[in-house]
């Protein structure tokens, strides 16, 4: 029996592995981009791992805003990525993802790609949320086991949440098949709070515009979703400790990634008094640190309030009951007993809490809202 092959092409990263009834089965995840260091050496895919100074890096991602639209570079990344799986095209069944709806011409171009270029035996085009529906979702929302826990039944009623690097998608499934006129997207993703954070410090500190990686490591550092916003602002006003952190950027030498440390107001009094000025060039000194105070949660903000950034869309939580309202009311329980989280931006600390409140804050009174899983 030929193997299979599961692959999801995300705009960040792309997860590879092969469907077995073995829980241990690794689950190979690489960076999905063709990434070009300031001394000119390339980095395609997991090769960005043997990188050592990421200053001044490009990057050429493949999707875009959730399709694939450079297929020279998304064939370099997964070229590479079946190597490192040792998989052979020609005797593997394959199973990938697709945005929901995507354009006729992007599916014809995939078919070619696996197809023509890669020779796989057999393709099966699926959506992320319909694969997410087989995960074993019982234990994640604390259910009891199935009798028999090797049958492969997707969930009976599903909502997911993908919170990505490009976008936010809302997908109800019932079965573990999507229902497609209630899908609802947010064109708000991590790529979005990554570029807001690059220009409040560029604005406050000095820039880092064109750091990109770096940016995107300060906020999965320093970042979180606040209970309290107004709370929080005034915290971070008077300097509280739980709210501003100095961050400390990377040399390339010492250490290779930034990290965070309690804040010390003396440093760059310190540093001022002896005459010593910010650089333009944040790594042109052995050490450079700078505070981070509402910068922290006013950047993931946007998730739920995009109108701080003028974007004339709505929130997770309104764009979740936009989807829901397209269903019979008679739907809407199950699917809010039965909210799951996935994508990178679900990782920031205090997300689950926050869809939570504000899913209760617009769910019917007579309605239950179990706690989102992820």
């Amino acid at each position: 029996m030929s193997p299979t092959l599961v692959v999801d092409v995300g705009a960040w990263s792309l997860k590879a592995g092969y469907a077995s009834s073995d829980s241990d089965n690794t689950c190979h995840v690489a960076p999905n981009c063709v990434a070009k260091s300031r001394d000119g050496k390339t980095y395609v895919g997991s090769q960005l791992s043997q990188c050592t100074d990421y200053g001044e890096m490009t990057f050429r991602r493949p999707v875009q805003k959730g399709y694939v639209v450079n297929w020279p570079a998304e064939v370099a990344v997964l070229d590479n990525e079946l190597q490192s799986l040792r998989c052979d095209t020609a005797d593997t069944n394959l199973i990938i993802t697709e945005q929901a709806n995507a354009p006729l011409q992007l599916t014809q171009n995939l078919d070619q790609m696996v197809f023509e270029h890669f020779d796989f035996a057999a393709v099966y085009r699926t959506t992320a949320p319909s694969l997410n529906a087989y995960n074993d979702t019982r234990s994640l929302f604390n259910d009891p086991p199935l009798a028999d826990p090797s049958a492969i039944n997707p969930a009976d009623a599903l909502l997911v949440i993908d919170s990505g690097h490009s976008h936010t998608t809302i997908t109800p499934l019932l079965a573990g098949r999507p229902i497609n006129p209630a899908i609802r997207r947010l064109d708000i993703g991590g790529k979005h709070l990554s570029n807001y954070l690059a220009e409040l410090i560029s604005l406050r500190h000095f820039s880092l515009i064109d750091e990109p990686h770096i940016v995107s490591q300060i906020k999965e550092d320093a970042c979180f979703l606040s209970s309290d916003f107004q709370s929080d602002l005034e915290a971070a006003k008077a300097k509280d400790p739980s709210i501003v952190v100095d961050y400390v950027l990377p040399d390339y030498e010492t250490h290779h990634r930034g990290f965070t440390r309690p804040h010390d107001p003396s440093y760059r009094a310190k540093m001022e008094r002896l005459g010593v000025k910010q650089p333009t060039d944040p790594l042109a000194t052995r050490e450079e640190v700078f505070p981070l105070g509402n910068e922290r949660f006013v950047v993931p903000e946007i998730l739920f309030t995009p109108s701080d950034i003028a974007m004339p869309q709505c929130g997770i939580a309104e764009t979740l009951f936009q989807s829901l309202s397209t269903l019979p009311e008679l739907l809407w329980q199950p699917f809010l007993a039965n909210i799951l989280l996935v994508g990178g931006n679900t990782l920031i600390p205090g997300f689950v809490e926050r869809v939570e409140k504000g899913v209760r804050m617009l769910a019917p009174e007579d309605m239950v809202v179990t706690r989102p899983a992820r």
